[in-house]
């Protein structure tokens, strides 16, 4: 497969020209890429206008995915769900919606954020969850929701997978909401190698109509390079405000590191990457079934993710990532209950027995009991959108008790919010907050 972005720039740098326009380093070096950072400049295409070498690039990609319009992020899989988001409403409106999207209660936080520039509405949906990392959403559970709704939604919203590994059964639920005639949206950031598995488990390939894909987590990316994927029968609406709905979000001066990076993927996942991933994937499956037989406690059924129920073993997932970092090995995510560990097959067959070895010398200890707090539902008082846009003011959580979240108060990763801005902050959320290390919160 051809690599037309890698290749302009390399011409481009070869010829060592007075470049008298940006970047400021004019191509000389300080970290040592310079000469292969370059900007919008004749020839080199424009990323949301492209009609030359990032537009053959980007259809490379969809070949590749399967998809009827695939649009390259520079910006990360954030981009692309706000871009996402703000296309399933134009459709909405056009189409006699309510200005209405269900989404699952474990969204990252960059979709509440878009809800609230876009002035979404939201209706979670809780399915069957352990921990608010998690949220397993039914088929049934769906059916139920939209069946029940007062509203006509646009859009339903999911994650899949999710941060510790779990899918869903992402062919039921996009069948349901065809079924309902809404909008099947995925945040796929932790899934794009899902696609090149023997048989694809990708949204695009399962009745999704859009996703977002992150390259940087799973593919050999470099990080902030993403997709936004839309489906070969979804509204051709989509596909053609596609490029101006990622311009409304992104930055005008695009990395174009990132761009030769994921027209470079193109090349790796068309020459012998499906075959290199199935073989990987069973080592790892292996890995898991001697891991388990040791007494570890796997969680999710995501094939190149490793969660480890650190508490079953006896330890706090914390504790485990440093016996590991104490060997060379950092984990993806770390807290009181699990430990992440994301794999993809640049990893060496040495390097996977090593993780296997040092998993397998920690001694096994007694169960801990503790479990974590599970927040209530919060009473929703304002729109995502009203809170967050109004001038909050930072308090203790001990203080927290009663009053409306302002903003959003959790890191990244998992970058799940606890409570959702505009909501009343219950005692158990609070809990939860401490116990996952939140002191502070913004509040009206």
């Amino acid at each position: 497969m051809n690599t037309p972005i890698c290749d302009f720039v390399k011409e481009y740098n070869e010829k060592k020209t007075l470049r008298l326009h940006m970047p400021g380093h004019k191509g000389r070096a300080l970290l040592g890429t310079e000469g292969i950072d370059i900007t919008e400049i004749d020839g080199a295409d424009v990323l949301y206008s492209p009609t030359g070498i990032i537009a053959k690039s980007e259809k490379n990609a969809e070949e590749l995915f399967g998809s009827g319009r695939t649009v390259y992020s520079a910006e990360g899989s954030s981009l692309c769900i706000r871009a996402m988001l703000y296309l399933a409403s134009l459709w909405g409106k056009k189409n006699g919606k309510d200005n209405l999207v269900l989404a699952g209660r474990n969204a990252h936080r960059v979709f509440h954020s878009g809800a609230a520039l876009l002035g979404l509405d939201v209706e979670w949906l809780y399915g069957e969850s352990e921990g608010f990392i998690n949220c397993n959403i039914t088929p049934e559970c769906l059916e139920k929701a939209i069946s029940e709704c007062a509203k006509k939604p646009f859009a339903v919203y999911l994650t899949s997978p999710d941060y510790l590994g779990n899918t869903l059964d992402l062919k039921a639920l996009s069948d349901i909401c065809r079924k309902h005639g809404v909008l099947c949206l995925v945040d796929n950031a932790h899934g794009a190698y899902l696609k090149f598995l023997p048989e694809s488990r990708h949204p695009m390939d399962v009745g999704a109509h859009m996703c977002a894909d992150s390259a940087h987590k799973t593919l050999p990316a470099l990080t902030g390079a993403a997709y936004l994927h839309i489906s070969k029968d979804a509204p051709e609406m989509l596909g053609a405000q596609a490029d101006g709905a990622m311009s409304l979000f992104a930055s005008t001066s695009p990395s174009y590191l990132i761009l030769q990076s994921l027209d470079a993927v193109n090349k790796y996942l068309s020459d012998g990457y499906a075959q290199k991933l199935a073989v990987f994937s069973e080592k790892i499956a292996e890995t898991k079934k001697r891991l388990s037989e040791r007494g570890y406690m796997l969680l999710g059924n995501e094939p190149l993710k490793i969660t480890v129920k650190a508490k079953e073993y006896g330890y706090l997932g914390a504790e485990l990532a440093v016996i590991l970092e104490e060997k060379g090995i950092v984990c993806e995510f770390c807290d009181r209950d699990y430990l992440v560990l994301m794999l993809t097959p640049e990893i060496t067959e040495e390097e996977l027995v090593l993780l296997e070895n040092v998993l397998c010398s920690i001694e096994r200890k007694e169960k801990l009991a503790e479990i974590p707090p599970i927040s209530e539902k919060c009473e929703r008082v304002l729109p995502i959108r009203d809170a967050l846009m109004s001038a909050g003011r930072e308090i203790s959580v001990d203080g927290a008790v009663g009053c409306v979240l302002a903003n959003a108060a959790i890191s990244c990763p998992p970058a799940i919010p606890i409570a959702v801005c505009g909501e009343r902050i219950t005692e158990s959320a609070v809990k939860a907050m401490k116990y996952y290390g939140i002191e502070r919160v913004f509040v009206l």
